[in-house]
């Protein structure tokens, strides 16, 4: 049986790639996936502490946080669309000229 702690400390590692790619890229298309990285890192403590507690609280929340990613990227790829359709270009900088 594998202990709680490896699930924290790879849930960790990848909440914290999912981070570091928020903070450094400019490509949206990235972006959606740094954040992709941040929920599922979320999603993977979540089903390591209703393991550790032998309840399915946990796993229930987890299928609602993959329902919400799914939804986050519907919304974001159309959000990079009209990106690469106004700009010709992904580039989350330029979004900054498409206030009304």
């Amino acid at each position: 049986m594998v202990p709680p702690e490896y699930y924290l400390v790879l849930s960790a590692a990848i909440f914290c790639i999912g981070l570091f790619g928020i903070l450094t890229r400019r490509n949206a298309l990235y972006f959606l996936m740094s954040a992709e990285l941040m929920l599922n890192a979320a999603v993977i403590n979540l089903v390591a502490f209703s393991f550790q507690w032998g309840n399915l609280t946990g796993q229930t929340f987890a299928l609602f946080v993959i329902a919400l990613a799914a939804a986050e990227v519907a919304v974001g790829i159309g959000i990079v669309l009209v990106l690469y359709r106004n700009f010709g270009d992904v580039d989350v900088l330029n979004a900054a000229t498409m206030r009304w």
